[in-house]
């Protein structure tokens, strides 16, 4: 009779690529950290999105290690051409070799090494590596989430302190109440750092403006889950991850119970 404690062929999968994921972002974010301060080559892409060398390196380490374990699996990633083969799919690989590049760039420390993997359009595994701070964030898919192998849980409660939320500040005042100024938390140039602050319980909640794409948000949006939070679009609505287009809409992540009165204040309020 086989064991009934045995894992499933499924979970034995997700095992095998949780030790892979954890490996390759560990190594990809100290090839990142000895590359910081150096003098690199950088570039613009786009209208005003920056990139540097080391954003390749670092991009080209995690595709080899992670495509050459899974040859099967999808990818997507910030440095590397889209491939709509991604889209038949069943699992998916979405990268973010250096989220922050900007700061990076300037020295700023507020910078991290992101990577999920995405089966049918949500998150299963995640990994958040910021490596000048030494945190690593990882989670799994009904398991909790962790720093440096630590349980970490988002702030309780339905208050919010401004000084504990980030974000674009138009966005947030929508939020406030009195007409007063607000003082928000000190930018975190990392989407997917400042949407992890808030499953460390450092910040009440976190907002990502228009434009943020898959690969800012699937990692950080399954840590801020596991750690008993929620992450949605303002709707209320889930973020499915995966599709043709991968540029989501203003989205916020908090606990619970704070989550829900912010999107019922902009329900009631500010729709979008």
């Amino acid at each position: 009779m086989a064991d009934a404690s045995a894992d499933s062929p499924h979970d034995q999968v997700l095992t095998r690529d949780a030790a892979l994921l954890t490996d390759t972002v560990r190594e990809a974010g100290a090839l990142a950290l000895s590359l910081f301060r150096t003098d690199l080559k950088n570039w613009t892409k786009g209208v005003s999105s920056p990139v540097s060398e080391a954003d390749i390196a670092v991009n080209d380490l995690i595709e080899t290690r992670l495509r050459s374990a899974t040859p099967d699996y999808g990818w997507l990633s910030e440095e590397s051409a889209d491939d709509e083969a991604r889209l038949a799919k069943h699992r998916v690989w979405i990268v973010d070799p250096i989220d922050g590049t900007r700061g990076y760039l300037a020295g700023r420390e507020d910078w991290c090494v992101s990577v999920a993997l995405i089966e049918d359009a949500s998150p299963v595994l995640a990994a958040v590596f910021a490596p000048v701070s030494d945190e690593f964030l990882f989670a799994a898919r009904g398991q909790g989430a962790t720093c440096n192998n630590v349980s970490v849980h988002v702030a309780t409660g339905t208050e919010l302190d401004f000084s504990r939320v980030a974000g674009p500040k138009p966005l947030v005042q929508r939020f406030n109440q009195s007409t007063g100024e607000i003082s928000l938390h000190p930018r975190i140039g990392s989407l997917a750092l400042r949407l992890c602050r808030v499953a460390q319980g450092r910040l009440d909640a976190a907002f990502a403006g228009g434009q943020s794409r898959d690969w800012d948000l699937a990692a950080a949006n399954l840590i801020v889950q596991e750690a008993n939070g929620n992450m949605t679009a303002l709707s209320g609505d889930a973020i499915s991850y995966n599709r043709r287009e991968v540029t989501h809409g203003v989205l916020v992540a908090a606990g619970r119970d704070r989550h829900a009165r912010i999107i019922e204040h902009f329900r009631n309020h500010s729709p979008f």
